[in-house]
């Protein structure tokens, strides 16, 4: 029987499929529908389904999981919303989502973007992963792992271009219009989600990595 991984604040799927590529069965919860999920998908607020009196009103659904994956928003954070002075207008759910998933004793992980307010979190890398994208997230973990160096060397040289008048580089900016969603959904390891949905995911291949190593700590732990 696989162990199972509850995928919270879950988008499109991105986070879930490297974790199943890892061996996870995987559950996802957002608050809004999620129509491309590929997994089984419940429509909740992540953070009150977290809570305990949450949890016994889905007692098949969310008892019995092994670890828990949490991406929290991340438009306070986020290089565009800092840029228009925007960030009032979100809340900073890290801390809340911390302290409910060290309450339930899991495993977890924590993702978000560079500047986010994380614990001693890994930068991971889609140039090192092999990927056609940069795109640096930052992960917090209850358990040790290790994650390869950055490897995106700046900017390079690219086929892809977003507009004429654009210098390019090697990675394709993902959540452009203008760029051929193939060829992005390819760059990102993902064949299964639109534009917008590419725009907020984590490729596949940062939480295979990460599920690997997840796998083996509960497995341990199961041991013990």
């Amino acid at each position: 029987m696989k162990p199972r991984l509850l995928d919270l604040f879950c988008g499109a799927g991105g986070a879930a499929m490297g974790y199943h590529r890892a061996g996870f069965e995987v559950v996802g919860v957002d608050i809004k529908p999620q129509p491309n999920y590929p997994f089984e998908f419940i429509q909740d607020d992540a953070l009150r389904l977290l809570r305990s009196d949450r949890i016994d009103m889905y007692p098949e659904e969310i008892k019995g999981f092994d670890a828990i994956h949490a991406s929290p928003p991340c438009q306070l954070f986020s290089a565009y919303q800092r840029a228009n002075k925007r960030q009032g207008e979100h809340p900073n759910l890290i801390p809340e989502t911390r302290e409910l998933l060290r309450s339930t004793g899991l495993p977890y992980v924590i993702e978000n973007v560079e500047g986010a307010p994380l614990e001693e979190p890994y930068t991971i890398c889609g140039v090192s992963l092999g990927l056609e994208v940069k795109r640096h997230r930052l992960f917090e973990t209850s358990f040790p792992m290790t994650v390869p160096p950055c490897a995106c060397g700046g900017w390079m040289p690219s086929p892809h271009k977003a507009s004429s008048n654009r210098k390019t580089r090697r990675t394709v900016a993902i959540g452009e219009w203008k760029i051929p969603l193939e060829t992005q959904q390819k760059a990102m390891g993902i064949d299964w989600m639109t534009v917008p949905e590419l725009s907020q995911a984590i490729p596949p291949a940062y939480t295979e990595l990460i599920g690997h190593q997840l796998l083996q700590h509960v497995k341990a732990r199961s041991a013990a």
